[in-house]
């Protein structure tokens, strides 16, 4: 093998210049690869950590899956007679039982839960009507499974024990209707009821949506004002591993019976969103290494044709085609091993440079570093990926070369 690579390595330096031109092209192209990757990969990792601390890794809503079916239907399946156009049973909305369901939650392992009651309110406040959803919460539970805490810049979540008529809003709707800490709103339920409430806690998530209409108080007060006592329309779990979640939910739905969506599942149409933009951006970049593989065959290429003369000599002293293919193969290699190793140190200046760019985002309150991936994963793939693309561009040389007859060409050379 080492003939082999010192043949490989004197055809290389014969042609210096072509060679350090197909040289710069992997390495750019392995750097740019690494770059891209590194950026788009580390914004989609971002994104998903946030969507997964500020949403529920699963929750559990007074909801089925799948529609009861008619008593009738279950007696009598595939009967003559069917009935439709039934008006289902008015029934207490919620989930049955919720406390003996939440002990059942908290003993599965690295699971937490929290109940919270749900529903729509109308706060007024100086002749202003402003539709809010009205959460009843744990304020204990609440901080273990939410977000909500990091989020809060006045009052604090336990306020809402302290004081029994205490509610949290957020920063966007307390600027909307003129509000600030210790103001006094009423609050009218769907049910007619109407409490005035302190306002203890501001929060700002910097979704502009729910800092305007989502509302906190405490869970009893919550019931008593919807007059739902001991109620509770949905339970929220946050797991030790967020990627268990489509696991646990699938699990728990069939031993509880309620609906239980995991974070997947309520955003699988942004998860798709991203595979997709992920194969595009491998597309985009594998092409670029693609172009790259292109000198390469053509500085083999130009090197069979000049060395036709010292093939034939080579296979004349008893080499045969597969170790002419095997030194021009090795041509390829070494240019993959070169270009990526400069095009890896290159690629990790530029992720480098990325990291150090601050991007101030209209409306955000502080600056933001784009954020940059450094998994081991995508250098491997750019390598392999690299590797790929000159040995299979180094092969098309190496099979002619491998082709030519010694008898034909020293005969024309005589």
């Amino acid at each position: 093998m080492s003939l082999y690579a010192d043949i490989a390595a004197s055809h290389l330096r014969s042609r210096r210049r072509q060679t350090l031109v197909s040289l710069s092209g992997v390495v750019l192209g392995v750097a740019f690869f690494l770059a891209v990757s590194a950026l788009m990969r580390g914004s989609e990792r971002d994104f998903i950590a946030r969507l997964v601390d500020t949403a529920p890794h699963v929750t559990i809503s007074d909801e089925f899956r799948n529609t009861r079916q008619q008593p009738a239907t279950v007696a009598y399946p595939g009967g003559a007679v069917s009935v439709k156009h039934v008006k289902p049973l008015a029934e207490r909305r919620g989930i049955r039982q919720y406390k003996q369901k939440l002990a059942f939650i908290d003993a599965q392992p690295g699971v937490t839960a929290a109940p919270v009651l749900v529903g729509q309110a109308i706060f007024s406040f100086a002749g202003r009507d402003e539709s809010v959803t009205l959460s009843g919460i744990v304020a204990a539970r609440m901080k273990r499974v939410s977000s909500i805490t990091e989020d809060i810049i006045a009052g604090s979540l336990e306020e809402i024990d302290r004081d029994h008529n205490g509610i949290i809003i957020g920063a966007g709707l307390a600027k909307k209707l003129s509000l600030s800490l210790g103001d006094t709103v009423s609050v009218v339920a769907s049910q007619g009821n109407v409490r005035p409430m302190r306002i203890v806690g501001l929060f700002r998530t910097g979704n502009v949506r729910y800092d305007e209409g989502q509302t906190f108080a405490q869970i009893k007060r919550v019931q008593a004002l919807m007059n739902r006592p001991n109620v509770a329309n949905s339970i929220i779990l946050r797991l030790d591993d967020a990627y268990r979640a489509r696991d646990v939910a699938t699990r728990l739905e069939r031993k509880i019976g309620y609906k239980s969506v995991s974070w997947q599942e309520a955003s699988e149409d942004i998860l798709n969103t991203l595979l997709v933009r992920n194969i595009i951006m491998y597309s985009v970049v594998g092409a670029i290494l693609l172009v790259a593989s292109f000198g390469i065959y053509n500085v083999i290429s130009t090197v069979v044709m000049e060395k036709t003369r010292d093939i034939a000599i080579l296979k004349s002293m008893g080499f045969h085609a597969r170790d002419v293919r095997r030194i021009f193969l090795i041509e390829g290699l070494i240019m993959g091993i070169a270009g990526s190793a400069v095009g890896a140190l290159g690629g990790c200046g530029l992720m480098a440079l990325i990291q150090r760019v601050v991007v101030k985002v209209p409306g955000q309150a502080e600056p933001i570093h784009l954020p940059v991936y450094w998994g081991a994963d995508q250098f491997v793939l750019a390598v392999a990926f690299a590797m790929v693309s000159a040995v299979a561009a180094a092969y098309l040389p190496a099979r002619k070369g491998g082709s030519v007859q010694p008898v034909d060409i020293l005969r024309g050379a005589a």
